[in-house]
């Protein structure tokens, strides 16, 4: 309890800060999880680099595009209503979604040095998979967190329920 009244506090006090490193550091944890459970690496042939991506793509991507969009989303249509989390959850998911997978994937590859053809073909096999996979998981969690969560929480929800999903994205983007 001490630590979550921490992070409210801090919260409070420096909220883009921390929401940027809260969904840098669920990233990274992401894809520790993904290098450790998923691929099975072993600490020996754990990828520091590929961590650190993760991490910097989650404070400089990934927090303020999906805190940003939030702000955003929560302005267009105000209220916290079933009917109101409805609509932000079609808007997410039919919109935002996917061009937000149309953007991360080929940013993954990019910084992995992928050519830009061979970007173009990582991403053209891999985002409808994507795609699909995100809608099992995020309109349930969406229209949960924009009908029960204040917006200062949103993205620290949603990045907790990431990690799992983060996990996969990582796998996803660094699979040759």
């Amino acid at each position: 309890m001490a630590l979550w009244r921490a992070y409210q506090r801090a919260l409070a006090a420096h909220p883009w800060k921390v929401q940027v490193l809260t969904a840098g550091s669920l990233m990274g944890v992401g894809d520790i999880i993904s290098q450790q459970l998923v691929e099975r690496r072993g600490l020996q042939e754990h990828q520091r680099s590929r961590t650190l991506t993760m991490v910097l793509l989650g404070c400089g991507f990934v927090g303020p595009v999906v805190g940003g969009w939030y702000k955003v989303l929560d302005r267009f249509i105000p209220g916290t209503t079933k009917v109101d989390a409805l609509k932000k959850t079609l808007l997410d998911q039919g919109g935002f979604a996917p061009c937000f997978l149309g953007c991360f994937l080929p940013l993954v590859g990019a910084l992995n040095g992928l050519s830009a053809e061979d970007n173009w073909a990582k991403l053209q096999r891999d985002y409808p998979d994507a795609l699909i996979t995100n809608y099992y998981l995020w309109p349930a969690v969406q229209l949960a967190n924009f009908y029960l969560v204040p917006l200062h929480y949103r993205l620290a929800v949603v990045q907790c329920v990431a990690v799992i999903w983060n996990s996969y994205l990582s796998w996803k983007a660094h699979r040759l």
